[in-house]
């Protein structure tokens, strides 16, 4: 007989889901079998697997030590973990990530630029490498608690592109995340540094379609077929010597959104390779060193909120401009 209390950070999810990621190598077949035969039970019940478990709740699994640790598999978190953290501490030489917010469920940093959201390849370092690094440098989560809830990060920056990322540090602050992502209900807010001269206030409408062979969108006006209408809010901070700063609202929430639809009213981003124009990049690249995007998410604002994150109802977290904006700031 083994048992298993629900850890904060498991609760809130069904049972069946939680028990796929305790046995791992077991079929979801064998884990309903259980179920029925009450060789798994839930607080000394049976169980069906739809049940949402709670923090404190017990399962108890009515097996042999051996079959128990033939379907938790053979993953050694530590093992997993130890030759990350030590790439992510070497690279953390050359850059750092600073925390901007952070409570018991959730976090928020600022991914410099040149920084994976999330990985894309196996070998990849990524924001997420950075965030599990930093959550067991500082003792907030353990190598057994990364079997059954693993943080990760819910939103996702170009690469090329600086800013505010929002982080689940519990399962419950995960899905929080995702829902108000989901239903753009939080705001987010860009600075960027544009060629040309911006009077005014613009809400932007435009249609976008993405050529995924590629990584490369289109943006036009008006409707064509198998685009996705998108929205951009912008207004002017300052101009001066040829260039404006921007602040700019994402409404949509479109691959590469922001970079090609002020470049489709030709005020590209300084320094995007692949929106930009080529003249004015380089231009920059010889006088103040510009190599990407100048592009930041800068501000996030959330929703009004009631329940388990009304603290978090209406605030606002602010990150600073990179070093690179510096420049057009003096």
């Amino acid at each position: 007989m083994k048992q298993v209390i629900v850890q904060k950070n498991e609760a809130g999810q069904r049972l069946d889901k939680l028990l796929c990621k305790i046995l791992k190598d077991a079929p979801m077949s064998f884990c309903y079998k259980m179920l029925r035969k009450k060789n798994i039970t839930l607080n000394g019940k049976k169980a069906t697997g739809k049940e949402h478990v709670m923090c404190g709740d017990t399962i108890t699994f009515f097996l042999s030590e051996e079959t128990f640790d033939h379907f938790m598999g053979s993953q050694d978190q530590e093992a997993i973990f130890r030759p990350i953290r030590e790439a992510v501490r070497l690279r953390q030489r050359k850059e750092k990530i600073q925390i901007v917010y952070e409570d018991e469920d959730i976090l928020i940093f600022d991914k410099p630029a040149g920084m994976l959201s999330q990985k894309a390849n196996p070998q990849d370092l990524s924001a997420g490498e950075f965030l599990i690094t930093y959550l067991l440098d500082t003792k907030k989560i353990t190598y057994e608690q990364l079997n059954t809830f693993v943080p990760a990060v819910c939103n996702r920056l170009d690469r090329n592109t600086s800013g505010l990322l929002m982080a689940g540090k519990s399962l419950a602050g995960s899905q929080f995340l995702s829902e108000i992502i989901k239903k753009r209900e939080v705001r987010k807010f860009y600075r960027c540094i544009v060629a040309g001269e911006v009077k005014k206030r613009n809400d932007m409408k435009g249609f976008l379609w993405k050529d995924e062979t590629k990584n490369q969108v289109v943006v036009k006006k008006r409707e064509f077929e198998g685009a996705k209408t998108i929205r951009t809010r912008y207004k002017s901070l300052w101009y001066r010597d040829g260039v404006t700063e921007l602040e700019v609202e994402l409404i949509t929430g479109r691959p590469h959104q922001i970079r090609a639809h002020l470049a489709s009213e030709g005020t590209p981003i300084i320094g995007d390779k692949k929106y930009g124009d080529e003249k004015i990049n380089a231009e920059f690249q010889k006088k103040a060193g510009i190599q990407r995007q100048l592009l930041h998410s800068y501000r996030i604002e959330f929703p009004e909120l009631s329940g388990q994150f009304s603290y978090l109802s209406g605030k606002k977290i602010c990150g600073n401009l990179p070093k690179d904006f510096l420049y057009f700031e003096q």
